[in-house]
C-alpha cells in the first residue's frame, strides 16, 4: 500500500509508514504529559511511552478554564483520563493515518465500535439496511437494541449496488457493510454501493477488520465510517480486546459525541499493546495471506470438502470486487465438510494438534471452529447441510498446517469406514 507520510513529501510503503504512525498524539507537535507537561521536541520516541492516568493537574486558573471550554465530543486528553491520555492520542492518529480518515476512535472492543457507530448515526424511526451475513452479535444488537429504540432493520443479501439501491426508503439512515461478510466471506461492490447511497444522503458504515487498512481503505471507497477489531490483526498477538472507529469529517463529532455520552474508552495498556502491533502488521498479514490463499485451494481440492468460502477462489461470490478493489487476501476464510455424524465429525477436529479450536483471529496461532449451522446464513448455498468451518491461518508454517489438515482428514475417514463398514466393504 503506497502512503503518503505525513511529515514529508515523499510516498512511502506500508511496511515503512507503520514504523511511524502515531509517534506523536499530533502530528507536527509533541505529546502532552499526563500532568500537562510538555515533552521536549528533542525527545522522539520510536514507541510512544505507555501513560496511564486520570487526573490531569492545571497549572493555573486560567487553563482550567480553558479545559472547562473544550467541547466532550473533541476528546479533549488534556482534560481527562476518560478522553484519553497520549497513548490514546497516539494509537488513534496512527489509525486515522492508515485509514486515511478524519479522526479516529478507540473502543474498549471491536463489537463496541459497531454498536457505537449505529447508535450515532441510526436516529430513532429510521430505518437501517444491514447485510445478512453481518457479525452475529452486531445483528443481535439490531434486531434487539436498535428495533427497541425505534429502528426499523432490514437484512440484505445483495452484494451489488443495484441490489441494495432497491431496497433504500426515504427514512434510511444507515447501510451497514461487512465485506468479505462474516462466516460466508462475499465481498460486495462498496465503492459502488456508497456512492448510491451518499447520492441519497445516506451514511456508509463498514466493518474492516479482515483486510485491515493495508489491503482496504473503506472511506477512500465512498464509506463513511470503517469499524474494526483491532482485537485481531492489529494488535496481532491475541492478549487484548480493542476496537476502533476511523470517521470522515462527516460523521466524526457524531461517533465521537455518542461515545462520550456512554462513556466508551479503552485501557492504555491495550492501546500500547494495538501500537505495537502495528508496527509489525504488513510483514504479519504477507504470512497470513499467503498461508490462507495456500490452504483455501488445497482444502478446494479435497474430496471431504463441498465448498470453499474465500474470496481468493474463483468464482466465489464477490471474487471480481475483490480483484478489483483489494490489495490482497487475509488469512480467515471458510469451508464446507460434507455431512457426516457428529463422532466423525469429533474425529476431524480432535485429532487437531496444530490448528487450535477457539473463537477470535488475528493473532499467531492458527484456530478453526466449526459454525453451528443456525448462525451459517451460508447453508443457502451449495453446501447443504454441512458442517461450516471457520479457518484462521496464523504464521506457522504452512506445510505443517496442511500436514495437521491432512492427517485430521485421515482419522475423520477411519472413523467415517468405521462407523458404515458395510459401506467400507
Amino acid at each position: 500500500m503506497p502512503h503518503r507520510n505525513m511529515h514529508a513529501t515523499t510516498t512511502l510503503s506500508s511496511d515503512t509508514v507503520l514504523t511511524r504512525v502515531g509517534r506523536f498524539a499530533s502530528p507536527g507537535s509533541p505529546p502532552t504529559g499526563a500532568a500537562g507537561t510538555t515533552i521536549a521536541a528533542a525527545h522522539v520516541y520510536a514507541n510512544p511511552p505507555l501513560v496511564r492516568a486520570s487526573t490531569v493537574l492545571a497549572g493555573s486558573l486560567r487553563e482550567w478554564r480553558g479545559r472547562a471550554a473544550l467541547p466532550t465530543h473533541d476528546k479533549p486528553a488534556a482534560a481527562y483520563g476518560r478522553f484519553g491520555t497520549p497513548t490514546t492520542q497516539a494509537f488513534e492518529s496512527a489509525i486515522a493515518e492508515l485509514e486515511s480518515a478524519h479522526r479516529a476512535l478507540c473502543f474498549p472492543s471491536g463489537l463496541a465500535a459497531c454498536t457505537m457507530a449505529l447508535l450515532a448515526l441510526a436516529p430513532p424511526g429510521s430505518h437501517v439496511l444491514m447485510t445478512q451475513n453481518v457479525y452475529w452479535p452486531v445483528r443481535e444488537f439490531a434486531e434487539t437494541t436498535l428495533v427497541r429504540l425505534g429502528c426499523t432493520v432490514e437484512f440484505f443479501s445483495e452484494i451489488d449496488a443495484d441490489g441494495i439501491a432497491a431496497r433504500l426508503r426515504a427514512n434510511t439512515s444507515v447501510v451497514y457493510l461487512e465485506s468479505p461478510g462474516s462466516l460466508t466471506f462475499e465481498v460486495c461492490d462498496v465503492d459502488h454501493i456508497a456512492a448510491r447511497c451518499r447520492a441519497a444522503g445516506i451514511r456508509v458504515v463498514m466493518d474492516n477488520t479482515w483486510a485491515t487498512p493495508l489491503l482496504f481503505r473503506p472511506l477512500e471507497h465512498g464509506v463513511d465510517v470503517s469499524v474494526q477489531s483491532a482485537t485481531k490483526y492489529i494488535c496481532g498477538h491475541s492478549d487484548c480486546i480493542l476496537g476502533v472507529a476511523a470517521c470522515n469529517a462527516d460523521t466524526w463529532r457524531e461517533v465521537a459525541g455518542m461515545a462520550t455520552r456512554f462513556g466508551q474508552t479503552a485501557s492504555p495498556d491495550d492501546l500500547y499493546q494495538g501500537l505495537r502491533g502495528l508496527r509489525t502488521l504488513a510483514v504479519r498479514m504477507r504470512q497470513h495471506s499467503s498461508s490462507a490463499t495456500y490452504l483455501a485451494h488445497w482444502l478446494a481440492a479435497r474430496p471431504e470438502v463441498l465448498q470453499v468460502c474465500s474470496p481468493v477462489i474463483e468464482g466465489h461470490p464477490g471474487h471480481a470486487a475483490w480483484k478489483r478493489l483489494y490489495d490482497g487476501a487475509s488469512g480467515v476464510f471458510s469451508f464446507v465438510l460434507r455431512p457426516m455424524p457428529e463422532p466423525v465429525l469429533a474425529a476431524f477436529f480432535d485429532r487437531l494438534a496444530v490448528f487450535g479450536i477457539g473463537l477470535s483471529w488475528g493473532g499467531f496461532e492458527s484456530l478453526v471452529v466449526p459454525v453451528p449451522s443456525g448462525d451459517s446464513l451460508a447453508m443457502r448455498s451449495t453446501s447443504g447441510c454441512g458442517q461450516l468451518v471457520r479457518i484462521a491461518a496464523g504464521l506457522e508454517a504452512v506445510e505443517d498446517l496442511a500436514r495437521d489438515l491432512h492427517q485430521a482428514f485421515d482419522a475423520m475417514n477411519l472413523a467415517l469406514a468405521l462407523s458404515t463398514p458395510a459401506q467400507a466393504a
